[in-house]
């Protein structure tokens, strides 16, 4: 048998640097892996990355399948035009040491409906099939 040796390194996405109080699935995630291999890191191991309940646990989300909305990164969502950089303009002043959940929580919750909502007016349409491919491949799920 032949097994190659490994190592990496367990760090959920969260903790990663933002400037929008949790880390998440943008450049510094990207930056984080391109750190790994840098270092002959050839593993990244993540915690669960659903969505959580009470006590912001990875391991306590109320859904197997869901991705945590924490995770969306706004960057993506300003170059899609689905935020524009004045939704951002009153967001809270958030620790950069620790995750505030009681002020991010409802900042990005906030950011992220306003974001599906111009996407329900027609901003970033080239996304649309995706969109409903998806919501059709996933039916059994999602209105969960």
């Amino acid at each position: 048998m032949n097994r190659q040796r490994a190592s990496g390194i367990l760090l959920h996405p969260t903790s990663l640097p933002s400037r929008w109080g949790i880390g998440d699935l943008g450049d510094s995630a990207y930056d984080f892996a391109d750190l790994l291999a840098a270092a002959g890191q050839r593993i990244w191991q993540v915690m669960p990355l659903g969505p959580t309940g009470y006590g912001d646990s990875p391991y306590q989300s109320f859904s197997a399948f869901a991705g945590n909305p924490l995770l969306i990164n706004f960057d993506i969502l300003l170059e899609e035009a689905l935020l524009a950089p004045s939704d951002l303009a009153d967001a809270p002043i958030l620790p950069d040491t620790a995750v505030d959940y009681g002020a991010v929580i409802p900042f990005k919750q906030r950011m992220l409906r306003r974001a599906f909502a111009r996407f329900q007016q027609g901003f970033a349409d080239h996304l649309r099939p995706d969109f409903e491919a998806f919501c059709e491949t996933q039916a059994s799920w999602l209105n969960d």
